[in-house]
């Protein structure tokens, strides 16, 4: 404890100032955040022919999109409350979210198993144990599920696999001579995603063949974000990178001038988020950073109080500005402006927030791993949305109808209740009130009329006393 405590003081000593470069370039878009279009939900398929799971919306990555915003645009009515649909025990750590096919979610769990679940029961279709150990969520593409493991069997390498979507079948599997919990993303055919060893990789989707390595100065722990023919990644020892998506080859690289503990540039474990021409990361020297995606140079650097693990969401919600938003281990969580770093709101939650944020809607959401729980903010203001006692890191998805949140072990189905569903659950709600007061009520009058019972046995026996006495 002694040791934390100094560090702590120490870290409060030697963070830098917060930064702010007015001439980096900020691009404005039209509207809201620009997110893939949702796929429409296919017909009703033809009397005998069966109708396929895979089709409809999907949340194929984690993040959402390919530049990882993590943002969900929906209908005001995608909102609490909520009621569970289904809600499934793993029985193990569930560090990240699923994604979500059509009718399928896929979800990979700290022990390494691959689970797909039927997204309208919670039922499993089918499951495959694809290592040791894993921290990351899958990714989707051609029909493929696309899985990073972080140890093969114990204290070995990690793998990636591909398994096929529909069956769980496995359909190719590449050992890989370091760890890896970098979730892949999908694009043109290929998959990326990086390694402990600083290996970045790019490999063909049908085959698992290498297209293309490329090597960074440290882990590449985080998810690497795809936006405009560029991938783009922190790594630990504080360098962030552009590099080509065709080619594999550096497009540039930045540096921080932070500082963990004074003693070094801090760690990149945060996935980047990419929009607006700018590139949006945590590390753990306690700053967030924000970058121009052309050039690398920094536009911005605001500090927090603690350990910045958590990867950024960054959206504009209906009649808002863009903003960054993301949770610190000092327990606070932080809506920035996305041009300047100033600040919009910040609401303090104690505890720790190590994992990402995620907008739905209107409604920001984030998980505190010191509390184990899950938060709901409107995204505009930092008011309390919405609680649930079930969080841990990275807590939603949704397929713009219903939410998903992701627990310590636990999945669950939420969907919005009815006006009809409300009303009903507040008359309930009363109707229970009432009865408790009435409850009360009775219970009060009963305490008096047995107290009232009791006082007057007391005056009766002090009477046959007083009689005593005189007659004797």
């Amino acid at each position: 404890m002694a040791v934390l405590v100094c560090a702590a003081a120490v870290f409060a000593l030697t963070r830098p100032g917060d930064v702010f470069n007015a001439d980096v370039e900020f691009f404005d878009e039209p509207s809201q955040t620009s997110v893939p279009t949702p796929e429409p939900e296919p017909e009703k398929p033809k009397k005998g022919k069966k109708k396929d799971p895979l089709a409809g919306f999907q949340w194929p990555t984690y993040g959402y999109s390919r530049d990882r915003r993590r943002y969900l645009p929906t209908e005001p009515s995608v909102r609490p409350p909520y009621k569970t649909l289904w809600s499934r025990q793993f029985g193990v750590l569930l560090e990240f979210p699923p994604i979500i096919v059509g009718n399928r979610l896929f979800t990979v769990g700290n022990a390494g198993v691959v689970v797909a679940l039927n997204r309208t029961t919670g039922k499993r279709v089918w499951r495959y144990d694809a290592g040791y150990l894993a921290a990351s969520s899958p990714a989707y593409g051609d029909k493929r599920i696309f899985v990073t493991i972080l140890e093969r069997s114990k204290g070995s390498g990690g793998r990636i696999v591909a398994l096929n979507a529909k069956t769980g079948k496995a359909l190719w599997s590449k050992p890989l001579p370091s760890r890896t919990e970098s979730s892949p993303v999908f694009a043109d055919g290929r998959i990326y995603f990086g390694a402990e060893d600083g290996t970045v990789y790019a490999m063909r989707a049908r085959g698992g063949s290498t297209q293309w390595r490329f090597k960074a100065a440290g882990a590449v722990k985080g998810a690497p974000a795809l936006a405009d023919g560029k991938l783009y990644f922190g790594t630990y020892g504080g360098n962030v990178y552009a590099i080509g998506q065709r080619s594999g080859k550096q497009v540039w690289r930045a540096g921080t001038s932070g500082a963990n503990f004074g003693l070094s540039a801090g760690n990149f474990y945060s996935s980047p988020a990419v929009a607006y021409g700018r590139v949006y990361i945590g590390n753990t020297d306690g700053n967030m950073y924000s970058f121009s995606a052309t050039s690398g140079k920094l536009a911005w650097r605001r500090g927090t109080g603690s350990y910045v693990y958590a990867s950024p969401a960054v959206a504009q919600v209906r009649n808002s500005k863009p903003t960054v938003y993301f949770g610190s281990y000092d327990g606070t969580f932080y809506a920035l402006d996305a041009r300047s770093g100033a600040t919009r709101w910040t609401h303090r939650d104690g505890g720790k927030i190590s994992g990402a944020a995620t907008v739905v809607g209107d409604i920001v959401y984030y998980s505190n791993w010191g509390k184990r729980d899950t938060t709901g903010l409107w995204a505009r203001s930092g008011g309390k949305a919405y609680w649930s006692g079930r969080g841990a890191f990275n807590p939603i998805v949704s397929d713009g109808q219903a939410i998903y949140i992701t627990g310590f072990s636990s999945v669950a189905a939420l969907l919005p209740k009815t006006k009809a569903e409300e009303q009903a659950t507040k008359a309930r709600q009363a109707a229970k009130a009432k009865k408790a007061k009435a409850a009360k009520k009775r219970k009060a009058a009963k305490k008096k009329a047995a107290a009232k019972k009791k006082a007057a046995k007391r005056k009766a026996a002090k009477k046959r006393r007083q009689r005593n006495n005189n007659n004797g």
